[in-house]
């Protein structure tokens, strides 16, 4: 039971690290004229940098927000549109976590399966029921595709 508990953390580390965007922030240097002076404010650069994070973190927002209109515009119904969205994430992000689950499973089956049977026998057992969620993960969204442009 120990080892599921690691088993779903590492599962959870990893969706949690796959789900992030990387975002880039440039600095720029605001030279403020006062009199004969040329003075570099901190403040002026800190707000630049926070609206830049902020329009980053809303260009990025709206491009998920427009490739989920663009599902439901596809489909023609918010439901089937946000649902071939889901389907299309649970798609992409099921390749990495399906192939670090195998290759975990494959330690258990030929690595630490050497000295006890019974852990072998679960990481092949775990390692089928891998293989086939990653292939059902795969499958689903073109099935649903089906399903749903067959019905117009």
């Amino acid at each position: 039971m120990h080892k599921f508990k690691e088993l779903c953390l590492i599962i959870a580390l990893l969706i949690s690290i796959l789900g992030t965007s990387v975002v880039f922030a440039d600095e720029k240097n605001n030279n403020v004229n006062n009199g004969n002076n040329n003075v570099s404010t901190s403040e002026n650069s800190n707000e630049l940098k926070q609206e830049g994070t902020a329009t980053t973190i809303l260009k990025i927002k709206d491009e998920q927000l427009k490739s989920l209109d663009d599902y439901k515009a596809k489909y023609g119904s918010d439901t089937y549109g946000f649902a071939a969205y889901v389907l299309h994430l649970i798609q992409v992000y099921s390749i990495p976590i399906g192939i670090v689950g195998i290759a975990i499973c494959g330690i258990y089956q030929y690595i630490i399966g050497l000295k006890r049977l019974d852990i072998r026998d679960k990481g092949f057992y775990t390692m089928i029921s891998m293989v086939t969620i990653l292939i059902i993960c795969q499958i689903l969204p073109l099935i649903f595709a089906v399903v749903i442009k067959s019905n117009d």
